[in-house]
């Protein structure tokens, strides 16, 4: 999904915001916008639908022993990127949260992006490949003038995210982390339940057979008056 560079995305999320910490910025985070300026100037943009906390009190964030060049970026400013390799395959994209010379991030876990595959950003991983992004983006501040983003929740997204829902039915569910061998009790993992571009589903939760946050998208992309492109 491509739109203007005159749409309501060029509007970034404010410093403050991630002055806090990772946990607080985490569910704060789902229905909020990653934007991702192209060569051509046209905008490249998904809405977060699963993210995870982290922090270097607890042993699954990468600052929790020692400070190094590799993880260097999660002790610095709040709003900065930090994307990291895993595996030696898969990049990972976080911002910086909390305050300086304390390791504290939150990992954008997954996105679903107007116009493409439900699953095209339905991981870390694939959420970094969908918008190209690697080791190069490492450190860069989250503003429009760095090419790269996040942007508040669009009305609609918000609206859903405010309402409380039925009982047992909060439109974000909050559940343990997934893909960490140490830390698995702290629920610090979030997502957006109307989405079927979540990465995996916390047990008992059934995959929603529309995806609702579906029409939201399309009455979102009405009202930046982009153009779709594949």
């Amino acid at each position: 999904m491509v739109i203007s560079d005159r749409d309501p995305p060029a509007q970034a999320l404010p410093s403050p915001f991630f002055a806090r910490p990772a946990e607080l910025v985490a569910p704060e985070l789902i229905g909020c916008l990653l934007v991702r300026r192209r060569a051509s100037g046209a905008l490249l943009w998904g809405v977060i639908v699963e993210t995870e906390a982290y922090c270097q009190s607890e042993p699954a964030c990468h600052g929790h022993r020692r400070r190094s060049a590799s993880n260097d970026t999660l002790f610095g400013e709040p709003g900065r990127f930090y994307v990291y390799l895993t595996y030696g395959v898969h990049h990972c994209v976080n911002v910086v949260t909390g305050r300086s010379d304390w390791a504290n991030g939150v990992l954008l876990r997954a996105a679903a992006l107007p116009g493409a595959p439900e699953r095209a950003a339905a991981g870390p991983g694939l959420l970094a490949r969908c918008f190209a992004i690697d080791r190069r983006q490492d450190g860069l501040i989250a503003t429009p003038a760095s090419g790269l983003w996040l942007a508040p929740r669009p009305p609609g997204l918000a609206a859903l995210l405010e309402e409380p829902g039925p009982p047992g039915e909060a439109p974000l569910l909050q559940t343990q982390r997934i893909g960490v061998s140490q830390g698995q009790e702290l629920p610090w993992r979030w997502y957006l339940r109307a989405s079927r571009s979540v990465s995996r589903r916390a047990r008992g939760d059934r995959t929603p057979r529309h995806d609702g946050l579906a029409d939201l998208l399309a009455s979102t992309v009405g009202s930046f008056d982009g153009s779709r492109t594949p």
